[in-house]
């Protein structure tokens, strides 16, 4: 039987190495990325990010040097995925996702459909820096899907929404066809997030092949913005 003596010196020895062993876990965390880190399947690539997401919404993130991570990183990158996130302040995907700084490519614009810009930034993400996932992300209560609903014309910002245009028209649901009504703001931005999915194996060639490979996956998925959780479509 132990005596109290011994029994709180285990405990003591049982805390210290759980302290050491979360130190440890923080410290890969907190390590850049480099090739071999990198040298992830594209599952595990989705599967980071999806780790990275519980962290966020559990209050566990990772705190991290940032000042020593650029640094580390200021030679080289290898990140080991792509998001494809819309501008809005409050989706940054490096805090969504709770990575750090070359971590992960981030292509950002309004309403996060994909242009011929975007693809060839994608093209270089994945086929010449290595990148193992593309993820498309799509948020909730979305302005610039609400924009595209109901055909606001503002400046350049017209030619923009122009790219939103057909998701709304294969969009449907119950109600009227205006950002008024949520729950079809709801379904174009996520109609919006799989034709964008779609087009990316569809208008590149490289992509499509590298899918066709098992050397990257590519899926969907949508931000609620009131519990910053990341529900994916695949």
């Amino acid at each position: 039987m132990l005596s109290r003596r011994s029994f709180c010196g285990c405990v003591t020895l049982s805390l210290a190495a759980a302290s050491v062993l979360g130190t440890r876990a923080v410290a890969a965390e907190c390590a850049v990325m480099t090739p071999e880190r990198q040298d992830l399947t594209p599952d595990q690539a989705i599967a980071r990010l999806k780790a990275g997401n519980e962290r966020l919404v559990g209050g566990k993130t990772i705190n991290c040097d940032l000042v020593e991570q650029i640094k580390a990183t200021a030679a080289a990158q290898a990140p080991f995925a792509a998001i494809v996130g819309c501008i809005d302040s409050r989706v940054p995907p490096e805090l969504v996702f709770d990575q750090r700084i070359g971590d992960i490519f981030c292509a950002r614009v309004a309403g996060n459909f994909v242009n011929t810009d975007i693809i060839g930034s994608l093209e270089f993400a994945t086929k010449v820096a290595g990148a193992r996932a593309i993820v498309v992300l799509g948020h909730n209560d979305c302005g610039a899907i609400k924009g595209a609903v109901d055909h606001v014309k503002l400046g350049n910002l017209t030619a923009t929404l122009a790219n939103i245009r057909p998701a709304v028209a294969a969009s449907r649901a119950k109600g009227e066809r205006n950002a008024k009504n949520a729950a079809f703001v709801q379904a174009v931005a996520e109609t919006n997030v799989k034709m964008a999915v779609a087009a990316l194996t569809a208008r590149s060639r490289v992509l499509k092949n590298r899918v066709a490979a098992g050397q990257l996956r590519i899926v969907g998925a949508m931000h609620d913005l009131a519990t910053g959780r990341v529900n994916f479509m695949a």
